[in-house]
């Protein structure tokens, strides 16, 4: 007799993929990987960049399965580790530009071109881009705080817990990040 994964819940599917079935953890991701990538988009502000940001967050946490907590909501586990891969992308991309700054001009061809395609391009209406470049220009804590709370639609509580900080220290990041997106948008 098969059991209808999709009925399971988080915790369920996680005890399965520890006993080996594969399609348990094919079913987590499904289930989160949409929610997670509108996050990590929105962090990194690159829709391509966010799938590879992505992927490694699933691999990360396929890896640390045995350290979920079933108490918490399987959404949170895997947000805090979507933020902390993204931010290990921001540093490795500061760190490639910083290099290439050293690349003698011969080498320059060979660098990594990281302009968006012409197709992202297209399809972006201008008000989301002025609306990404204004989150881009926001700290990081300011930034993930307003995604979490204002685009990912968590409560104060859950952005509180996913970011490791008090819940009044969200509601001060969340007035301080509207009001600079709000200068940087005038």
């Amino acid at each position: 007799m098969t059991e209808d994964l999709a009925d399971q819940p988080d915790s369920q599917l996680v005890a399965l993929s520890l006993a080996g079935r594969q399609v348990a953890f094919a079913e987590l991701v499904r289930r989160h990987k949409a929610g997670l990538h509108r996050l990590v988009a929105r962090i990194v502000g690159d829709e391509d960049e966010a799938l590879d940001v992505v992927q490694e967050t699933f691999v990360a946490a396929h890896q640390a399965l045995r350290s979920y907590d079933a108490a918490r909501p399987m959404r949170a586990w895997l947000s805090r580790i979507a933020i902390n891969k993204a931010r290990d992308w921001h540093r490795r991309k500061a760190a490639r530009r910083f290099i290439s700054m050293f690349l003698p001009l011969d080498r320059a061809l060979d660098a990594v071109d990281e302009t968006p395609s012409a197709e992202t391009l297209a399809a972006d209406r201008q008000e989301l881009t002025n609306l990404s470049a204004a989150l881009a220009q926001l700290p990081t804590n300011l930034r993930e705080t307003l995604v979490l709370r204002t685009v990912e639609g968590l409560t104060q509580a859950e952005t509180a817990e996913i970011l490791g900080v008090s819940e009044k220290a969200v509601e001060t990041r969340l007035y301080r990040a509207r009001q600079k997106l709000t200068a940087i948008l005038a």
